[in-house]
């Protein structure tokens, strides 16, 4: 398989979950990815999975420092970009009578300033022609008790999609969105308290999904490699739904 031969990407958040899975799937489709996460001890045992054809660089989205150094290795290895993933993202459930400056900062730094500064920094690398996709949530279409902040936080990036597709279309750059159902990710195992109540959670989440079952992560993958390559040349500005059919029936 070799749909992104010769590309070059950035995944955020790629150590486990769906950037995992996507940075999988990009290095088997014959890309070379880099790997930007927080977590140092994940980085190293994402970077021994993926292999040569993968690099990996510690930081936060939130740090702009963070985000140079990242893009600095880029350039100095000598590599421009194709494809950009801003998958990182941050989630709190605080009912709105509780929410906090902190816990709405929280939402809002990561998910919506720490993705524009991710595709803004990486603007002087990208090839003509290449694609930004942005990872988003269902919870910017439907409402979630305790998701206030996080769903408002998500929601600017289909506006982003929108706004920086006509901005940047001189040169070709393609923005997507793409926006996942409840999927199977370690996350639910980190938010809740035990097996049993993690097990719980998803049992939910799977009666809500038409299909009757979450979503794979690399089934959210597949989406991404979608919008990764030339499969999707014509495809600018637009949303990817990829929810079993919660949002739509």
């Amino acid at each position: 398989m070799s749909r992104l031969k010769n590309k070059v990407a950035v995944v955020t958040g790629g150590t486990s979950g769906i950037g995992l899975a996507t940075a999988q799937r990009f290095v088997a489709e014959g890309a070379f990815v880099y790997i930007f996460a927080r977590r140092k001890e994940e980085l190293e045992k994402t970077a021994a999975m993926l292999g040569a054809n993968a690099a990996t660089v510690s930081g936060d989205v939130r740090n702009l420092g963070d985000l140079d150094k990242l893009y600095g290795k880029i350039a100095a290895d000598g590599r421009r970009l194709d494809i950009v993933v801003a998958n990182v993202g941050a989630v709190n459930s605080v009912k709105l009578g509780d929410v906090t400056v902190d816990s709405f900062n929280h939402n809002f730094e990561v998910n919506a300033r720490g993705v524009l500064f991710t595709v803004q920094k990486a603007l002087p690398l990208l090839n003509n022609g290449a694609s930004i996709i942005l990872t988003s949530t269902i919870a910017s279409l439907r409402g979630f008790p305790g998701r206030s902040a996080y769903a408002a936080s998500k929601t600017a990036l289909r506006s982003y999609a929108r706004t920086w597709t006509m901005e940047l279309k001189d040169r070709g750059l393609r923005v997507n969105t793409i926006t996942p159902g409840p999927c199977d990710t370690p996350l639910i195992d980190a938010e809740t308290k035990s097996p049993e109540e993690a097990a719980a959670v998803r049992a939910k989440h799977a009666a809500n999904i038409p299909l009757g079952r979450m979503a794979r992560p690399e089934e959210i993958a597949a989406a991404m490699l979608f919008l990764a390559s030339d499969d999707s040349s014509f495809v600018a500005g637009s949303e990817l739904l990829i929810d079993g059919g919660m949002c739509s029936v």
